[in-house]
This record gives structure tokens, sequence and C-alpha cells, in this order.
């Protein structure tokens, strides 16, 4: 069988993949093609982009939807054009020969033997220099994950574990004569070493390459070519999160030059030791793989972080089959904030998926007395009462710290993987489109008169024109920039600044005034504290409906608060807004403009819910008054 690496990342997930997938004898001996290999691995890279695409902090949360062919010819054009710039600075780095392809069999491919069973992998990028040879795994994704893990000495600074020489980053254990114990002890450097090795976390591109070198030293070593293997380096290829796109283009076309500050926009991360020393996992897995195959079993199994639990990438039998009996709602993994799990009696912490192996399905099936946490107590109470719980008080004065008119803003934005427009970086949520909901007093605000929504009409630069309409209806001198989760609103409007200098002042200002819903719906400790508030009252939430189910996205909070859907929206959310705009070239005419409207209803409906959400806080307040009066 030609297993390929996708196929080995998902045959060795768990002893139960291969029967769900039944693999069967023809396939065993059958080889595969270029071309079903490469629907592998871009179906994989999508997986993968879209994880990068929504993994910053402060990103929107929104719906992962599956996958489809309309999403894939969106972002696929992306994903290749990192391949080809990784490819092209390759050449520029290492002299000699480089093999890479887009859409052909012209890149290298290595394959080999192991136990009766066929692995195949072709590599990305190969190049020949001297007596050297590279192998180059190009990911989109940027270098931030692998640089920010930093660690030091108690209130002094904090250093990444990775050394940068040039283009390229290495271990500074792996550094001749760096000085390592004098940024962070040794062994937090090997903490955070650690999760570079875990193939379920930030590993899990170090592991892919990893299988690569198994595959490629297991066919040097057939063909008696043992001497090759150790002229051989292994490198991660990402995006640089630290380029800044000066905007230059050539026939049209982005043109990604060194920036100001010296940056490509590819950097690499030299990685022949570690992949190294995950050979005996990977090995190990290959063992796995065989047993599996050998021995194929559909029983269920231990779910484990291998599941990819509520990730892009996922197991796609997880939700229909080894996961079905988690319940949709008010599960045992529901409880707010949660990551340490609970605590029993004999101080043995239980989490994640963990509870559900133990047979803690519901929220109520967890026990009692490990209920510790205030917001955990609320919880419990309304999903066991069917109540609802209100902190009148505090939304009260959460609702007094308004300052009107409220300026309910909504960006969708498109987290393209390469920079399109000068001052952006990798993965800029640029904005393409705002709706606003102008409230110049409580209540007083209309659906379609008070709104505005302005949206990128081309797949052209257009963010001065956004901006100006912004800053045209929202005064920055009064007011309150409200939405729901707004860190992400701010944050694109400090990028903004940035990017364009001459609007900085009035922007910051905006900027400045963020008021978030979640504030009152959900809780800030801080802000209820400085409104006078106990710390213990302060840490717990304001509001609480079982329907939430542990979540206050918009998903979970308009339905209680309104009646308002997007069911019979065209676009529903914002994965689709965004797949809609990166089309925007490939649609006619008439298309186009069907699409933008449907873009504009859908962007307007998101801060209407937000005018909805605050009017209906508005009146728990009023009838929780009245009721208090009629008390008295």
């Amino acid at each position: 069988m030609a297993i390929t690496k996708t196929d080995f990342l998902e045959f060795s997930r768990c002893p139960r993949y291969v029967a769900l997938e039944k693999v069967n004898q023809d396939r065993l001996e059958a080889d595969i093609s270029y071309e079903n290999y490469k629907a592998k691995e871009y179906q994989l890279a999508l997986e993968e982009l879209l994880s990068s695409m929504f993994e910053e902090e402060d990103s929107k949360l929104i719906d992962k939807i599956n996958v489809k062919n309309r999403q894939l010819e969106a972002m696929m054009e992306y994903y290749k054009k990192v391949e080809e710039e990784a490819g092209k600075i390759v050449e520029k780095m290492f002299p000699g020969k480089t093999v890479y392809a887009l859409e052909t069999k012209n890149q290298e491919s290595f394959d080999c033997t192991y136990k009766g069973l066929k692995f195949l992998c072709y590599v990305d990028i190969y190049n020949e220099s001297g007596n050297q040879i590279n192998i180059i795994e190009v990911k989109a994704t940027t270098s931030k994950k692998y640089v920010n893990l930093q660690g030091g000495y108690p209130k002094e600074e904090k250093h990444s574990i990775f050394f940068k020489k040039g283009n390229i980053y290495t271990l500074k254990e792996y550094e001749k004569d760096y000085p390592l114990e004098k940024e962070m002890p040794y062994k937090t450097y090997q903490a955070l070493k650690s999760k570079l090795q875990n193939r379920y976390g930030i590993g899990s591109y170090i592991y892919d390459l990893a299988v690569q070198r198994f595959i490629i030293e297991k066919e040097y070593q057939a063909s008696k070519n043992e001497k090759k293997m150790k002229n051989i380096n292994y490198y991660l290829a990402v995006l640089n999160a630290d380029y800044i796109f000066d905007g230059t283009y050539e026939n049209g076309k982005a043109k990604y030059q060194k920036d100001q500050n010296n940056q490509e926009l590819i950097t690499f991360f030299h990685l022949n030791e570690l992949t190294k020393e995950l050979q005996k996992k990977v090995e190990k897995d290959a063992d796995n793989i065989y047993e599996y195959l050998k021995n194929s079993n559909a029983k269920p199994c231990i779910l484990s972080e291998s599941c990819n639990y509520k990730k892009q990438t996922c197991c796609k039998f997880f939700k229909a089959i080894c996961g079905n009996h988690i319940p949709s709602k008010n599960s045992s993994l529901s409880y707010l904030h949660n990551p340490k799990g609970f605590k029993d009696e004999n101080g043995y912490y239980h989490k994640g998926l963990q509870l559900i192996n133990e047979g803690y399905y519901d929220l109520l099936d967890i026990p009692e007395n490990w209920i510790q946490n205030e917001n955990h107590k609320i919880q419990r109470n309304c999903y066991q009462n069917n109540t609802i719980f209100q902190n009148i008080e505090k939304i009260k004065a959460g609702l007094n710290k308004i300052e009107y008119p409220i300026y309910h803003l909504d960006f969708e934005t498109f987290p393209c993987p390469v920079p399109r427009f000068a001052g952006e970086k990798p993965f800029t949520q640029s904005p393409f489109e705002f709706s606003l909901h102008i409230e110049t007093s409580p209540g007083v605000c209309d659906k379609n008169k008070d709104n505005v929504v302005f949206l990128a009409t081309t797949s052209h630069d257009e963010r001065e024109k956004l901006i100006q309409c912004l800053i045209k209806y929202i005064n920055p001198n009064q007011g309150t920039l409200l939405a729901q989760n707004v860190a992400f609103e701010k944050g694109r409007i400090k990028e903004l600044a940035e990017c364009f200098p001459k609007y900085q002042e009035d922007l910051m200002k905006i900027y400045h005034r963020g008021f978030d819903l979640l504030w009152i719906i959900n809780n800030n400790q801080k802000f209820y504290e400085e409104l006078g508030f106990s710390k213990e009252e302060s840490k717990c939430i304001n509001y609480y409906h079982p329907n939430l189910s542990g979540s206050y996205s918009i998903k979970k909070t308009l339905p209680i608060f309104s009646d308002l859907t997007y069911d019979q929206l065209e676009v529903k959310n914002g994965t689709e807004a965004i797949i809609e705009y990166a089309n925007y070239d490939k649609m006619s005419v008439e298309e186009r403009k069907l699409k933008q409207e449907a873009l504009r209803i859908y962007c307007q409906q998101d801060t209407w819910a937000m005018v909805e959400i605050l009017n209906a806080l508005r009146k728990c307040v009023k009838e929780a008054s009245k009721k208090s009066e009629i008390a008295v």
C-alpha cells in the first residue's frame, strides 16, 4: 500500500481510525497517483490554513464550517503562493539545484518499504547545495507560535528558546557557545522545548517533517546509501510574523522583496536534532499502523488529544462516531473557563475528554462536591432548575457607564496568509466591510435608518475609503464604541491607524472609547472592581441561561435575547463572508452584485443583534425594578 504522509498522520491517530476508514486489500496492494496524493495534502493543508487564519487571541469567534470545494478554490491559491515564495527564497539562500512545484509531478519524492508497507512522501522543496541536501517542508502558518516559546528568570526579561541567524532559526542549545542559562533555567528551556515534541499541539508540523525524515532515511538505508543521510538538513519554512509588506506590485501582483527591516516573507527553522529525537516516536507509530492494518478493530477506544477535539483538524469520525455520546448542549465539558478541570477528594484533577472516558457526560454528572468555582455553581444551578441567573445591580451599573451615542460596530476581515496591501503582515485581519448602528439614546435606533454599511466592492485596497467612512459617522470625541468581543474591533482600528498615520489621531480616539457588550452579559472583573463591587462579586458572571451551554458567543447569546436568526440569510457566518470576498474576482458582474448585497445584509445583522441584546438587558433591569417596587 502507498501510505502517504497524510495517511500516516491519520492512521496513527488511534487503534480505531484504520478500521473506520475501511482500508481494503485492493488498496493495500495499490500505489497512489500523484493527483490523489496532492488532493489529500491540499485537503489537510486547507484545514491547517483555516486554523492559522483564526488562531490569534483577539480573533473573532466564528463557526468552523465543513470544508467545501468552493472554500478550497478560494483559499488554496494563497497556500500555493506561500509555497512559491518559499521556493524563491530557498534559491537565494542555498546555491545549487532546487526543485519545487505547485501542480506538477516535478517535486522530489521518496518511498520506502517497512514491514511490507510502502510509505510515500513528496518534498515541498528539495535543494542540493554542494554535498548538502536540504529538505524543506512549507507550512502556511507564522513563526510567531515558535518564537513565542519564551522563558526567563523571575522578574526578568523573557527570551525565546530559538536563536535567529540571518533568516534561519535554531534551538539555542544547538547554537555553539550560546549562554542559554544566562537567559533562563535549563529546566524551563527543556519544558518549553518539549512542547515542540507534541504532535497534537504546537509540534504538529515538526512531527510532519519527522515523518518525512523517517521515509527518506529508510529509502537511503535500503539503497545502502547511509552516508548521504549524514548530509541532509531538515527545515520548516513558515511565514515570517515580523515581515511588513511595502506595497510593491509588479504586473498587478504583490512583489515580496525584503522589507525595510531586511526581513524576508518566509523564514526557516533548522530542525535536524529535533526531527532526529522524534524518530523513535515515528517508528513506533509506523509499527502501530502495521498492527492496526493487520488486526483491524473498530471497537471504541479511549478519547485523547489525538482526536483534536474542537480543532479545525478534528478527526473526521469524532462527531459522528467516537464522540457522538457527548451531549451537544450542557455536557461535562461545558463548564466555563475550566482548563484545569475538577479536583476530586484525593486531590486528583479530571479534565477534558478524560471526563468523557470516565463516564461524566452531562453537566450534572460531575459530583457536586467537585464544584468549587462560584460561576460553575451558578451554571449548575441554572441547568438543574431550568432558571436564569442575573445580577441586576452589576448589569445596571454596566449599562450606566455607557456614554451616548453608542456606535455598534462590527468588522468583516480577510486574514490572508500573505499580506496583500502596504503595511500588512502575514495573516493580518484586513477589514473589507463594517456595519455601524448608531444609537443616539437608550433604545433609540432604527434598523435601517440608523445603519451604515461600508463594503469593499473590489479585491483592491479600499482600506482608506473604509477609514474615511468610519470617521465620517463616528465622532471621535464622544460616545461609545461597542462590540461583542470589542478587542477584535479595537485591534483592527489600531492596525489601520498604524498603516494610515494621517488618520491616527481620530482612529485612536475611537479605539480608546471601546466597550465590550460581554462585560455586561458575562463579566469583567477589573471593570466592576473599579465600579466599587467587591472582588468576589466582580469575579462572578452577570447573566446565565441554561441555553448558553457554557458559551457567550453571539450564536448562543442572540437566541436568548432576541428572535433574530441567521438561518434565512445567504451569508450565515464569518467564514462564508470571507469566502465570498475571496471569490470576488471569480464572479460575474451580476453574481458579485448579488453576493455583495448578501454580505451587507449579514454584516448589518451582526450589529443589529447587539442593539437588540442591549435593549433586552435594559428590559431585564426594568422588570427587576418593577418587581422590587411591587415587593416594597
